[in-house]
Order: structure tokens, then sequence, then C-alpha cells
């Protein structure tokens, strides 16, 4: 599960992404088309805009991202979600409406995996995946914190939006859920200004609208086993490309792979699935389902996003296979490069 990072030292360029827009940057030798990144989110956030209002968005965007980055991020000590783990094991808190739908969306994805996503993954505190100083924590603290990590420990109570942990010690972190929201909110801020095409690529998920100079907007498709080649390109008006994978945040000790997903039954990262995209036309429908497939595993990963109404797919699996629903193969073009 993906943390809400604000360390820029973490901040990623684009070639390590699933999903990254392509063919952008001819478009901006035009007046009408602008572009603006911003380190938000544990990532590079990128806007490309076309529109006469287009910088001014762009601004009004970045600021409601960073507002909604600073009530959920639990490495902000001013955030909800920091003020909700500081009380764990004591008093509820009271949280914005927007931290409280990112909650209800990580307690749901808990029941409807099981267990296998679970937003308590934050019990885990033995880990850093910040390049310049990685940790990895020793068996004993991993099976001391696993007590800590079990979403029936998240009460809340959303008439009086509130929230409460039970067990001292117990964390949340949103990063999981919260991100694709967050950048959809941005999403509605550029759209609110009547902009002829947008598109927000921000950590490997992509939301498009309009078109870029008449044509729709082209996303390719990263293989995660080597990211410097794409497996092909999708053409979107409308719509979201979310990604999720093994390959953003990673160290090696020892000759062995650890990545930043991690199974909140193990503490450990998962196992059996490189890279998860999913293609949908809304935000709602794929938020949390990548991580949620690569948690469960390639073959029952494979059977949850087929059950995804208006969802297609793309999943990588450790034996180096790519496996496509057939609307993603369908509308997955081939390209030689980005």
């Amino acid at each position: 599960m993906t943390p809400l990072l604000p360390d820029r030292r973490r901040c990623l360029a684009g070639l390590g992404l699933l999903a990254t827009g392509l063919f952008v940057r001819p478009a901006l030798a035009s007046p009408h088309v602008q572009r603006a990144s911003r380190a938000l989110l544990g990532t590079r956030v990128d806007i490309v805009a076309q529109g006469r209002q287009a910088s001014q968005a762009m601004a009004l965007a970045f600021a409601e991202m960073a507002r909604l980055e600073r009530l959920m991020s639990r490495y902000r000590p001013d955030s909800e979600v920091s003020a909700l783990n500081r009380s764990a094991g004591q008093a509820a808190v009271e949280v914005s409406p927007e931290t409280l739908a990112a909650l209800q969306r990580g307690l749901q994805l808990a029941r409807l995996s099981d267990g296998a996503f679970d937003i308590t993954i934050g019990g885990y505190q033995g880990w850093s995946f910040d390049p310049a100083n990685p940790r990895l924590p020793s068996a004993e603290q991993l099976l001391r914190e696993r007590t800590l990590v079990n979403h029936r420990h998240l009460v809340l109570d959303p008439a009086y939006r509130r929230a409460r942990l039970l067990h001292p010690g117990a964390r949340v972190d949103l990063g999981g859920v919260a991100k694709l929201p967050i950048l959809q909110a941005g999403m509605q801020v550029l759209q609110a200004h009547g902009l002829d095409g947008a598109m927000l690529n921000g950590g490997g998920d992509v939301l498009v609208t309009g078109q870029l100079l008449g044509r729709d907007w082209r996303i390719g498709l990263r293989d995660p086993r080597a990211p410097e080649r794409v497996l092909g390109t999708l053409e979107l008006s409308d719509g979201v490309v979310a990604s999720s994978g093994d390959y953003e945040r990673v160290f090696t000790v020892q000759g062995k792979r650890y990545h930043h997903v991690l199974d909140p039954r193990t503490g450990l990262p998962t196992q059996g699935v490189r890279g998860v995209a999913l293609l949908a036309r809304s935000s709602q429908a794929v938020n949390g389902w990548g991580a949620t497939a690569m948690l469960l595993g390639a073959a029952k990963g494979q059977g949850l996003l087929a059950g995804l109404p208006g969802v297609e797919s793309l999943m990588v699996d450790a034996q180096a296979q790519t496996l496509m629903s057939s609307g993603m193969h369908d509308q997955l073009k081939p390209s030689a490069s980005a």
C-alpha cells in the first residue's frame, strides 16, 4: 500500500511509473498549452492544460490538492490522520468530510478483500524506503507490530464525522485510497474553468479530460520489468488510468529486493504481481483496486478485477507474463517507446 510521503527526496521522475503521458512535449510549443509540476503526495504531480484560463486553473488545482494532502498525510504532524493516530486507544477525533470518505473507502476495501487491503498498515513502523536511508525491520519487530494491523481497530461515526482507533499504537495510512480522490479533486478544479483539455499525472495515476490540440490524450503503459520499454498506448478523452506496482520505492539488502507495497497480514512486501494498470471512466471505479489485486496475488487478483464493472485491467505477474482484460487488449495500441 502506497503512503502519502512529503519527503521531497522521494519524488519520482516519470520513467519508473507504469502509466505516463506521452507525446506532450511537442504540444508545449503551442501558446495555448501550458504545463506545471509540483512535489505532492510523495511524487511529482504534472498538469498539462489547454485553454485561456490554464495558468490560473492549474494554480488553483495544485492548491486544492495540497489542502487535501495536509488533511490526510500521516507524515504531516498537523494532519487529521496524524491526530487520529496520536489518539489511538483514547478518544475519537473529528475529521473532515474528505478524510471520512477516505477512511470509509479503506474499510470498504478491507471488507471486500477479507482484510488483504488494510489502511491500518501504518502500524508497521520499521520500514523506510527513503533512498538516502533505507531501513529493514527485524522479524521480531514485524511480529510485535502485526497485532496492531487490523481494520477492525478503526471505528467510524459518520453522523458526527468522528473516527477512533481502539488500540494504542495502531496507525492509519491512507496512501492506498487517498491519492486518487485528491487527484480527482484537482481535476474537478481544472474542469470548472472550462478548459479545452487537461491531463493530471501523479505517480502513475493519470486523469484526462477533453483533448490536446484536437487529439485524444495518449497514455503510455510502461513495463514494470523494464521501465524504459512501453507496453502500449491508450488514447483517451475522458477517464483515468490508475497504476500500482513494485517499482516505485525499492531497495536491496544482501541481494534481496524489497519494495513498498506491504502485505498487512505479514508486514512484508507482496509477491506474485509486479504491476497493475486499470482503465475506467471515473477514479471512484478503480480507487484502491490495483493495490488490492497485488495483495491478493495474480490468480485471485485477476478474478477480482474481472468482476469490476466498467474497468479494464493489465497485470504483469512475477513470471513476467502480461495478463490483460479483453477491453484493455482492444484499446492498447502498440508503441515502440515513450
